[in-house]
């Protein structure tokens, strides 16, 4: 009876949800809200997985239309006319959806609740410029961090190496670039930028100080935040990611207590002012012991899923706060794990074959109770079918990189 009131509870306060993308970070959202009985839907790329319009809890599947903001915009505009959507949550689930969400922030809300912020406040952790600026305006260690619009202003670059090169933003849907190449030398620093600028949008380029270490050196602090304050937070060691030195994505996190990771990470949420969910990046530098910043995404991030059983169950929390309701103060406890077995076995297999962890390690980290990323008991069909989705997008990706695009 009490599951059948939480359920009737949730769609009062929440009457439906659009969810834009169709990975493993949207099928997360899916679950969590169509398991309290609220409708969702899909809208996906022509291009993007499609776990998430797979998921029982799915309620309609629809694909993107256009390619520009305006035409996307008018698209979700008429979505909610025809089918009476008003009042419904939006909820992006990448870079490129969300930023598009922030841009159209005071139009979108005409029609939808948003979890996003706006612009002004969302464009801090979108370019990595603007991040750099944030972090030394808080006092939060952070790698030095220099434009390089043009491949001149690299060749002009007279500093230390290594270096990496990365882009400062990520405006295109699912385009598995890397997030950053690497260079020791000079010679090693223009064919990076070379390959870099031939997969990121024009003038987008920076050059970073390479903070060196590989596996037990990412950190995260993640909540969601009103009005800069972390109501619900958790503090991760994202213990291994692939691939492993600039990874695309993380596949194995536990919870973890790190002090200085969570002031840091309230710190730059408060600064921002944050309304909505944000997750804020580390890493430990070996040299000094101190936690720099990387990376602020201020949407949902793809270990969202990992606490939901303590209770941290952020898509439907961020919802209920969009509708105006008041969500109580929550912090996930340490040693709770999340693992996305798909790409964790490549991670992890990578470790094992450089001697950095040993294969009885990896069983122990793999074995018993954890977070599932994709497979999931109530809902079977996302997890039978990531495997050949999975191994068809890596088939594109190495046929790209053989013979380029078609």
């Amino acid at each position: 009876m009490r599951r059948g009131a939480d359920r009737q509870a949730a769609t009062d306060t929440v009457p439906g949800a659009l969810v834009l993308g169709g990975d493993y970070r949207a099928l997360g959202v899916v679950r969590s809200l169509g398991r309290r009985g609220i409708p969702v839907w899909v809208v996906r790329a022509t291009d993007d997985h499609r776990l998430a319009g797979l998921s029982r809890y799915s309620s309609r599947e629809l694909l993107w239309r256009g390619e520009d903001d305006d035409v996307r915009r008018q698209h979700l505009a008429e979505l909610a006319q025809q089918w009476s959507l008003h009042g419904w949550v939006l909820l992006p689930t990448a870079d490129a959806t969300a930023a598009f969400v922030a841009r159209q922030h005071a139009a979108l809300r005409e029609h939808y609740l948003l979890t996003t912020p706006p612009w002004h406040v969302f464009r801090w952790g979108y370019d990595k410029r603007l991040t750099a600026e944030l972090a030394k305006s808080t006092g939060v260690s952070h790698p030095w961090t220099i434009p390089v619009p043009t491949r001149e202003d690299a060749a002009r670059y007279r500093g230390e190496f290594p270096v990496i090169i990365k882009p400062a933003t990520k405006p295109y849907l699912n385009r598995p670039a890397a997030k950053a190449w690497p260079a020791r030398d000079r010679a090693g620093l223009l064919r990076s930028y070379d390959e870099a600028a031939a997969e990121t949008e024009p003038g987008s380029l920076v050059l970073q100080e390479l903070i060196p270490g590989q596996a037990h050196t990412q950190y995260s602090f993640a909540a969601l935040c009103e009005h800069g304050r972390a109501v619900v937070s958790v503090t991760a060691e994202r213990v291994r990611q692939h691939p492993p030195d600039f990874g695309r994505s993380t596949t194995f996190v536990q919870t973890v207590d790190e002090p200085e990771v969570e002031r840091a990470g309230r710190r730059i949420l408060a600064e921002l002012g944050l309304t909505g969910l944000g997750e804020v990046e580390f890493k430990r530098d070996p040299r000094d012991g101190s936690h720099r910043l990387l990376d602020v995404n201020l949407r949902v991030w793809g270990w969202h899923t990992i606490a939901r059983r303590a209770g941290l169950d952020f898509p439907y929390l961020a919802c209920r706060l969009a509708a105006g309701e008041r969500v109580e103060e929550l912090r996930a406890p340490a040693g709770i794990r999340w693992l996305r077995l798909t790409t964790d076995v490549a991670a992890g297999g990578r470790e094992i074959v450089s001697g950095d962890l040993p294969v009885v390690s990896y069983l122990r980290s793999v074995v018993g109770h954890h977070e599932r990323a994709v497979a999931a008991g109530d809902d079977p069909l996302p997890g039978l079918i990531e495997v050949p989705l999975f191994l068809a997008s890596l088939a594109r990706r190495v046929g790209r990189a053989r013979y380029g695009p078609p």
